[in-house]
C-alpha cells in the first residue's frame, strides 16, 4: 500500500472498531524510534477481560498474563498508587473509569511502514474494513470548559508548594489543574482524529471502554520491554513551537541549554533509576540519552532515556509496578510529592497521568504516560482534561501557569471547534 493508502485505512479502521463495546488504537503518527516495534495497532472485541479496583489489582493482572499468555491492551490508573503507598487522597470521580483494566482483543491489526498485517482474528478482515466507507460525522462539540483553579488560585498554591520545597520536604513536584465541562456532548472518535491531526504524537491513542473514552495525544513513553531491557523515557522541559523557522530553532536551542528544565529533568531521572534499579540486574541501570530535544507539532521537549536489563526473576507486570506511577508525573522524593499531590490538587487525577499500553504473548510491552488527553463519560456527559507542570524553588508561578495552557492548547482548539 502507499502512504496515502495507509492513512485512508487507518481511518476506517478506526471507524471500524469504534463499533465495537472495547477498542484501542495506538499511532506512533511515524515517529521512528529503536524501542517500538509497530507504527499502528488496532485492538477490537474482547476475548476476556480484567477489570480490578486498587488493593490487588497488581496481582490480578500478573495471573491474567500468566493463564492467558496472549495480547493484552489495557489501563492503569494513577491512582494504582494506593496499592503502593499508604496514599489515599480520595476525591470526587465524575469518569468513573476502573483503577486497571486490561482486555485480550478478539481481532487485531498492526501496521509497519506500508505493511498491514492480522495478528489476531480472520484474515478477511482487512478487506472487509478496505471496502467501508469513511463516514464523516461532526466533531463539533458542545461543551462548556470550567477550570478547578482560577488564575489566581494556583498562583497562590504554587507558592505554598514552593514554601514546601524551602522547607526541605521535597525538591520538585508535578501539579496538575483540571479543565472540565459538565452535560457535554462530543463525538469521541471525531475529536480524536481531529486531535491526532492537529497533535500528531508518537503515542497517540483512543480508547473505548463501553462508554468511557480516553482520547490522547500523549508525545511520552513511560516504559517499555524489548528482550530484556526495560526503558522509560521521562519528558521534563516544554518550550513553544514556532512558526518561523529561524525563531523555532533558537527556541529549540535555548531549551537544550536551559538550566532550570536540565536540573528538573535530572531530578526525574535520578528518580526513574532508582525506580528501575528496584527491577534490574545489577549494575545494568543507564543513561542512554540526557537531555535529548524532540519536535512535535505544538510543542518543543526535553526527553531522557533510561534503561536496564531486567532480573530474570522479576515478573514483567512487577517491572511496571516498581516504576508506578511514573516519576514525571509525581515529582522527587516520590512518595513526599504524592502525598502533596493528594493535598494540593483538586481534582482525583484517575486514568489522566497513568498509562495507556500493551502486553505482547513474548512477555514484551509498551505503555505511554496519559498527558494532553481528554477523558469523556458519554453516559454522564462529563468531559475532563487535566495538565500540569514541575514547580521547583526557581520556578515562577506565573510562567508555570502559562506552560499550562501551551499544554493545553491542542486540546482547547479542538473543543473550541
Amino acid at each position: 500500500m502507499t502512504a496515502a493508502q495507509i492513512l485512508e485505512f487507518k481511518e476506517k479502521a478506526i471507524q471500524y472498531a469504534s463499533r465495537f463495546e472495547v477498542c484501542c488504537y495506538l499511532d506512533s503518527h511515524h515517529y521512528q524510534d529503536k524501542y517500538g516495534k509497530h507504527n499502528c495497532l488496532i485492538a477490537f472485541g474482547k476475548q476476556h477481560e480484567l477489570c480490578a479496583t486498587t488493593g490487588q489489582a497488581f496481582n490480578s493482572l500478573k495471573g491474567f498474563v500468566d493463564k492467558h499468555n496472549d495480547w493484552l491492551f489495557g489501563l492503569l490508573s494513577y491512582d494504582l498508587k494506593g496499592e503502593i503507598e499508604n496514599l489515599d487522597g480520595e476525591k470526587d470521580d465524575q469518569l468513573q473509569f476502573p483503577d486497571l483494566y486490561f482486555f485480550i482483543p478478539a481481532n487485531l491489526i498492526s501496521i509497519s511502514g506500508t505493511e498491514i498485517k492480522v495478528l489476531k482474528g480472520s484474515a478477511t478482515i482487512i478487506e472487509e474494513i478496505s471496502a467501508a466507507s469513511i463516514i464523516k460525522k461532526d466533531h463539533t462539540p458542545k461543551i462548556k470548559l470550567k477550570r478547578k483553579f482560577t488564575k489566581p488560585a494556583y498562583i497562590e498554591t504554587v507558592q505554598h508548594i514552593q514554601q514546601q520545597i524551602k522547607r526541605g520536604d521535597i525538591y520538585e513536584m508535578n501539579f496538575c489543574q483540571e479543565f472540565f465541562a459538565e452535560n457535554a456532548i462530543i463525538n469521541p472518535l471525531a475529536v480524536y482524529q481531529q486531535l491526532a491531526k492537529l497533535s500528531p504524537t508518537p503515542f497517540s491513542g483512543f480508547f473505548k471502554l463501553n462508554d468511557k473514552y480516553v482520547l490522547s495525544a500523549t508525545p511520552e513513553r513511560f516504559l517499555t520491554k524489548r528482550g530484556n531491557t526495560l526503558t522509560s523515557q521521562p519528558i521534563k522541559g516544554t518550550a513553544r513551537r514556532s512558526a518561523n523557522e529561524t525563531e523555532d530553532i533558537a527556541i529549540k536551542l535555548a531549551l537544550q541549554s536551559n538550566k532550570k528544565e536540565q536540573a528538573e529533568n535530572v531530578m526525574i531521572v535520578d528518580l526513574v533509576r532508582n525506580d528501575l534499579t528496584k527491577s534490574a540486574v545489577k549494575g545494568s541501570v543507564r543513561v542512554d540519552e540526557l537531555f535529548g530535544v524532540y519536535s512535535f507539532a505544538q510543542v518543543h521537549q526535553m526527553i531522557s532515556s533510561i534503561s536496564c536489563e531486567l532480573a530474570p526473576e522479576v515478573h514483567l507486570v512487577d517491572a511496571i509496578k516498581n516504576t508506578f506511577p511514573m516519576g514525571s508525573m509525581t515529582g522527587a522524593p516520590k512518595l513526599r510529592a504524592m502525598q502533596l499531590i493528594d493535598q494540593y490538587e483538586q481534582s482525583k487525577r484517575g486514568i489522566y497521568s497513568g498509562s495507556m499500553g500493551y502486553i505482547t504473548p513474548d512477555q514484551d510491552f509498551d505503555f505511554n504516560v496519559i498527558i494532553r488527553t481528554i477523558l469523556y463519560n458519554s453516559t454522564n456527559k462529563y468531559l475532563s482534561f487535566q495538565v500540569g507542570s514541575a514547580i521547583t524553588y526557581q520556578a515562577n508561578a506565573e510562567n508555570e501557569y502559562e506552560e499550562c495552557i501551551l499544554k493545553a492548547s491542542a486540546i482547547m482548539s479542538v473543543l473550541k471547534n
